[in-house]
């Protein structure tokens, strides 16, 4: 069995769960074809009725498919969607969840990642999640410090704190897929988060390099990169500050990742780092609809939870 056919075998079999019977929909894009082809050979030998739909690269994380994709994904008991730019935070995705259907989202997924990111015990990692859950659950605040020069406070009392698991076995669920961190869209935030670890479109960050972001009142005012302010303000262009939005804190919970790797998709879900994203929050329980959606990964965080540090996973636990 190739790693591919092995990384495919989990999943759609461990991971969706998919059964004889149940419609499966592939999407993928020009770009990540043979992954996506992939997972269309696995569904295929379940259940006859599984499809992939193909289409050119979307622009930006969090823009929306063509119609007839996001017609396809609502459609289908299980979505797999292996795709350059993230469907994550997307209406099309929502809308699947919301029809019933299960998602999982492969954003700029490449084969190392496909191959070695999808060889963890995402029961594990279940546990890891739940584990970090119970200690912010119920938290008015969450602060984030870092020695690089983070240091930023959320509100999040009446938001909800999310897991993904890897495991999407019930109806209207999604994952990520390589899988493991537990996150909230916050109502406020104040303070820097300073990028020291993975952000688009930079990749992996050189050693000593960081990129610094001030935040006012949930929104970011100042950007020190000259790239990412300018992604920012081109989606600024179509909706307003909604793309300032800081739009999600996440803490990643798989202990498998022991090193980054300039994949946000996995270097967001190592386990003890933070990440912090700007733009879209609408699937993740806030109310911000924006075409962008911009993750920077923080590397040793210490993270308080009205006060309290809470201990966070790391590859040692393994």
């Amino acid at each position: 069995m190739t790693a591919r056919r092995g990384a495919a075998e989990t999943a759609v079999r461990q991971c969706l769960g998919l059964e004889v019977g149940e419609s499966c929909t592939i999407v993928t894009d020009d770009e990540r074809r043979p992954i996506g082809e992939s997972l269309y050979e696995v569904a295929r030998e379940i259940t006859d009725d599984a499809v992939i739909v193909r289409y050119p690269p979307g622009e930006t994380h969090g823009g929306e498919p063509p119609e007839p994709v996001a017609a396809a994904m609502a459609g289908a008991d299980v979505v797999l969607a292996p795709t350059t730019k993230s469907l994550s935070h997307t209406r099309a995705r929502t809308e699947a969840n919301e029809a019933g259907t299960r998602v999982a989202t492969l954003p700029g997924i490449t084969e190392d990642v496909f191959t070695t990111g999808l060889e963890a015990d995402y029961e594990s990692i279940a546990s890891h999640c739940e584990a970090v859950r119970q200690q912010v659950a119920g938290a008015d605040e969450v602060r984030v410090t870092t020695e690089a020069g983070t240091d930023i406070t959320f509100g999040v009392r009446d938001r909800e704190w999310l897991a993904d698991t890897g495991i999407v076995h019930e109806p209207g669920t999604m994952s990520n897929l390589p899988a493991g961190e537990v996150f909230i869209s916050p109502e406020t935030a104040n303070g820097t988060f300073v990028v020291d670890g993975t952000m688009m479109p930079h990749g992996l960050l050189e050693d000593g390099r960081t990129l610094s972001f001030v935040v006012e009142d949930g929104f970011v005012t100042d950007i020190s990169d000259d790239d990412i302010r300018e992604e920012v303000e081109s989606a600024a262009d179509e909706v307003g500050d909604a793309a300032y939005n800081l739009a999600e804190l996440g803490i990643g919970t798989n202990v498998a990742v022991t090193e980054l790797v300039g994949s946000v998709l996995l270097d967001e879900k190592a386990g003890g780092t933070v990440h912090i994203a700007i733009g879209d929050d609408a699937g993740i329980g806030g109310d911000t609809d924006a075409p962008i959606h911009l993750d920077g990964i923080i590397r040793e965080p210490t993270v308080f939870a009205d006060g309290t540090p809470i201990d966070l996973p790391a590859p040692a636990d393994t």
